[in-house]
């Protein structure tokens, strides 16, 4: 019988679940990940490792498969990425976003509850919940939620409390601010500016169409927090932690980052389309990450500017043309001991 620890990912296929199931494969796990059936498998982001996972096909709608699962492996710990992840979406498609995002977390802690009780769990929480709330926003911050994907969050994140509480489950809440990479989907803003700008300078395309440039965020680097997801779940007890920069940008700020390092002018460019403003939007996010950083121990490396020029070099990689190279210094200075593969 094998002595290595156990764990199962959902969403393994999206950035969050990428990265996790290769740290946790760094740190000698066996990994098992849900993933969604599909006519054309969408596995690019972890086919460089994609041999050493065990692949189950499902999805958070199906709680047979969830079961199985955990009645079968018993995994030491669980990572619940799985989600509708686009905010914009879920104002389009709200009912199917609260079947996964909100009932799928039910599913697995009921699974959890009932077949894997030693299992420890991490629920992706969002800032999203925070809404409207006044930043800096902590774990004491009360949550107004402004679209279906935050409520959906929001109920989740319940969940997870109450079952913490009723049944002493082992369950955490990650409050994670936006977290980008080059392995961000490319419907996100941060990635719809860096690949849009690259096929600009290609020739590949001549304008770049962007919704609300007013929005600020705050921006970090996806690799490290997944990292912080691992420690949570390493701890004596189970919490809740908000988790950020502690910095605050709009999405504007974010373009003439990439703008000035690539050395085009955003006004040549730039087009406004109103079918990708949102009904209700979030005006500012950014995080107290006091709590975290006392508890856990952790502390961001990657700020702002130096996540622009990371992903800018990536996709000017991904269509064909020769990196700038600033992005591709600051990783390798560091991260020396970078456990991930490439972009």
């Amino acid at each position: 019988m094998s002595n290595k620890k156990v764990a199962l990912v959902t969403g393994a296929t999206g950035q969050d679940g990428s990265y996790i199931s290769e740290l946790l494969l760094s740190k000698d796990y066996e990994v098992h990940c849900l993933v969604r059936r599909a006519s054309s498998q969408n596995t690019a982001r972890i086919d460089a490792f994609k041999s050493r996972l065990h692949l189950h096909y499902g999805d958070l709608a199906d709680s047979e498969t969830i079961n199985s699962l955990m009645s079968e492996y018993h995994p030491d710990e669980v990572y619940n990425l799985a989600a509708q992840s686009q905010v914009g979406i879920s104002f389009t498609l709200p009912e199917s976003t609260s079947n996964v995002t909100a009932l799928g977390v039910t599913r697995l802690l009921e699974s959890i509850r009932k077949y894997s009780p030693n299992t420890r769990f991490y629920q992706a929480s969002s800032s999203e919940m925070y809404g409207a709330a006044d930043p800096p926003q902590n774990e004491h911050t009360p949550f107004e939620p402004r679209s279906p994907y935050a409520c959906s969050k929001l109920y989740a994140y319940w969940m997870c409390r109450n079952f913490r509480e009723g049944y002493n489950t082992f369950a955490c809440n990650g409050i994670l601010f936006n977290h980008e990479s080059p392995r961000r989907g490319e419907m996100f803003v941060t990635r719809k500016i860096t690949l849009g700008i690259a096929d600009i300078i290609a020739g590949k395309a001549k304008t770049l169409s962007l919704g609300n440039l007013d929005a600020k965020r705050d921006w970090g680097f996806a690799p490290e927090y997944v990292e912080v997801m691992h420690k949570m779940l390493q701890q004596d007890k189970s919490d809740d932690y908000t988790i950020g920069i502690g910095e605050t940008h709009t999405v504007q700020e974010f373009l003439d980052e990439i703008l000035s390092y690539t050395g085009l002018s955003g006004a040549l460019y730039l087009r406004s389309d109103p079918e990708l403003f949102r009904p209700t939007d979030v005006r500012v996010l950014k995080a107290d990450t006091t709590y975290a950083q006392k508890k856990l121990g952790w502390k961001p490396k990657i700020k702002f500017h130096d996540l622009a020029k990371i992903m800018m070099d990536a996709d000017m990689r991904r269509v064909g043309l020769k990196p700038i190279g600033e992005g591709d210094e600051i990783i390798a200075k560091t991260f020396p001991n970078k456990w991930w593969i490439g972009d």
